[in-house]
């Protein structure tokens, strides 16, 4: 009986350079397919790259008391606060990225959230303390804005004693008043009525400088926001009915305020989902009010 075998030569050819080519040439698209399939399971989303960082990064403004103020190491304030509960419900650690405050928000949205800025540090995940505006939605597309957190308002801060009563700006003629260097406040109040009280106005570096000066004797009213005259109320140590804060409408300020939230990348859909719901649950749970209170401000509707 004959036997049929691969002759040693006829062996050798599947181990010549031309079979290996053409075994390549079946093999790569299987082998490519293959690490594009993997490569796309291991992509994470943006919330789960966070989580695998195990890191929350959140901007907040340097020199911004009573959101956040003081040494870099060692942030104090409201936004830190709020910022600190929000990474504990989310289970992660928190990491502050300070900022100085650019020339418009729209920098500052630019540089901390979807960019980074041109020195090399940002973006972070969330930014806090930005006005929810529509028309500031609407010129940085790049970023979601949401989740107000409060309502930011102008008040007069007065000593009852000398301006009993605030009805227009009228009842301030005559009296020493101070606001913040810079502000559109200032500026308002300066300007109004042909600069009827611009004589009268003392400007300070903050608005926490200027409600001190009415606590103590240098001013009879500081027009600032009630963020700031409350929280230096809360550290006077005489709790008088003394001093007074009163709504005092002037043209270009919006009497109602407007209200402060997080902003985050446009894309961060999981991320803003899970923000969102993080902040329903401090607010839920009374956390939140606990916030507010231990800086000595009132958690106002946003």
């Amino acid at each position: 009986m004959s036997q049929s075998f691969l002759r040693p030569d006829k062996c050798l050819k599947l181990t010549t350079p031309s079979f290996k080519r053409r075994a390549l040439a079946l093999l790569l698209p299987l082998v490519l397919g293959w690490s594009t399939s993997a490569a796309h399971a291991q992509e994470l989303t943006d919330l789960a790259k966070i989580r695998a960082s195990g890191v929350l990064k959140v901007a907040v403004y340097k020199d911004n008391p009573p959101f956040s103020d003081g040494a870099v190491t060692d942030m104090q304030g409201l936004d830190v606060a709020i910022a600190q509960a929000l990474a504990r419900q989310l289970q992660l650690k928190l990491t502050l990225l300070p900022f100085d405050a650019g020339e418009n928000m729209g920098d500052d949205l630019r540089n901390m959230v979807w960019k980074g800025h041109y020195l090399g540090y940002g973006p972070a995940d969330v930014m806090m303390n930005v006005p929810v505006d529509k028309y500031l939605m609407q010129q940085n597309r790049q970023v979601l804005i949401f989740s107000p957190y409060m309502r930011q308002t102008q008040v007069l801060l007065h000593d009852a004693n000398v301006i009993p009563k605030v009805g227009s700006a009228e009842d301030l003629k005559g009296f020493k008043l101070a606001a913040e260097r810079g502000t559109g406040t200032a500026s308002v109040l300066m300007a109004h009525h042909g600069g009827m009280l611009m004589s009268q106005v003392a400007l300070f570096s903050t608005g926490m400088d200027a409600a001190r000066a009415v606590i103590d004797g240098k001013a009879s009213a500081a027009f600032v926001m009630r963020s700031q005259a409350e929280s230096v109320l809360s550290k006077t140590l005489s709790q008088s009915p003394r001093w007074m804060l009163s709504p005092l409408a002037l043209p270009g300020i919006p009497e109602s305020g407007w209200p402060l939230g997080m902003a985050i990348k446009s894309d961060y859909k999981e991320l803003a989902q899970a923000l969102q719901k993080a902040m329903q649950e401090l607010r839920s749970s009374g956390e939140l009010l606990a916030i507010f209170k231990s800086h000595g401000m009132t958690l106002t509707t946003p």
